[in-house]
């Protein structure tokens, strides 16, 4: 079978790689998305995208939601007007709270389905191919990239090659170990999340976050009478025992019907060697993940997409992967330094029941925070 051949092929049809394909193709890249859940019409040609549902987060931050809206895409969501803290529990501090309303304007609590749905529907009417099937091998050798593609229902394996690939296959990333760039883990606390949906009219319009003594609960609202409810916390802890640590969202939930099952995802931190190789950019959680504690993840890897697709478009000679590298580290610098320093001030305990306190009583600081990681 004589191999496709394309600018950029993108492995992974979720919202990161949908935004990577749509600006690939509004540049004029010769570009295809590869993805096993596109849905295979008779002879394998792809005619859509499988919506699907994982546990991430939902609020696009005012950064995030110009991303997406500079894509062409509009999903209905709640309005996201700033973010409280809040010490849960029944420690000394407990019921005390925080709060700071973005000043780069409103962002939008979206569900995941919708956000996806939109991109989707976005990628279909710009004409962005899709190729129904699963990378299972990929070769580089400084000129293009030859992927080999598994496609459902055919004997074999299709070829495919590229001048460029963008991983955007999410926090376990296929192509980041094909490529090389996975990092083995280093010591450190080992996070879980868990994200249900309770149908319940939403309280406020900001990201709500409970801290307790070992979980963190976060509120997003995603509709006139929906909010997502997430859980994050040590490996092992289900939705109902991180609910059970935080009596104050306990409460506020009033035992409110749930919408969705419990959906888990982790461990939350990947560490990456490098965010490009070559001819092989990693884009969103491909690239590497702290944590979901400042809910930047969606805004990060938004961003991502446009600038790998800046760099190939602006390529010269091979800088592409340091261009892009150097680019990646720019964007994502303080969000990266500011989830580092609050998750290892969360595994203290005793800086754990400050983190409220401290930012309650200096709150020109928790706002100047807030509005960095908001843009």
């Amino acid at each position: 079978m004589a191999a496709r051949v394309v600018d950029l092929a993108v492995v992974g049809g979720g919202p990161v790689g949908l935004a990577a394909a749509l600006r690939a193709v509004a540049a004029g890249l010769d570009a295809v998305v590869v993805e096993p859940r596109a849905r295979p019409a008779g002879g394998g040609a792809a005619t859509g995208l499988e919506v699907v549902d994982k546990a991430c987060g939902e609020g696009l931050l005012p950064g995030a939601l110009a991303e997406v809206l500079a894509l062409g895409a509009d999903p209905p969501g709640a309005p996201l007007t700033g973010i409280t803290y809040v010490q849960d529990g029944d420690g000394a501090a407990a019921g005390r709270a925080v709060s700071h309303d973005f000043t780069a304007g409103a962002g939008r609590g979206v569900r995941r389905t919708a956000l996806h749905a939109a991109l989707a529907e976005r990628a279909a009417a710009a004409g962005v191919p899709l190729l129904a099937g699963r990378v299972v091998e990929l070769v580089q050798d400084g000129a293009r990239v030859q992927l080999d593609v598994a496609v459902p229902g055919a004997a074999g394996v299709e070829p495919l090659v590229a001048r460029w690939v963008v991983g955007a296959d999410g926090l376990h990333s296929g192509v980041r170990r094909a490529a090389g760039l996975e990092a083995p883990a280093r010591g450190g606390a080992v996070r879980f999340g868990v994200r249900r949906h309770a149908a319940l009219v939403p309280w406020s319009s900001h990201v709500e976050v409970h801290w307790g003594r070992g979980v963190e609960g976060y509120v997003t609202p995603v509709g006139p009478r929906e909010v997502g409810v997430a859980v994050l916390g040590p490996r092992g802890t289900t939705f109902t025992e991180g609910l059970e640590q935080l009596p104050a969202l306990a409460h506020r939930l009033g035992g409110a019907p749930w919408t969705t099952a419990a959906r888990g995802a982790g461990p939350l931190r990947q560490r990456v060697r490098a965010v490009a190789s070559g001819r092989v950019l990693l884009a969103g959680d491909a690239a590497g993940y702290v944590d979901a504690l400042t809910g930047e993840g969606l805004r990060v890897g938004l961003a991502s997409a446009r600038l790998a697709v800046e760099a190939v478009t602006g390529e010269r000679a091979r800088r592409v992967a340091d261009a892009y590298a150097a680019a990646w580290a720019r964007e994502t610098r303080a969000h990266r330094a500011l989830t580092a320093g609050l998750l290892a001030a969360a595994e203290l305990r005793p800086l754990r029941a400050a983190l409220v306190p401290v930012a309650a009583a200096a709150p020109g600081v928790f706002g100047a925070v807030v509005d960095r990681l908001a843009r």
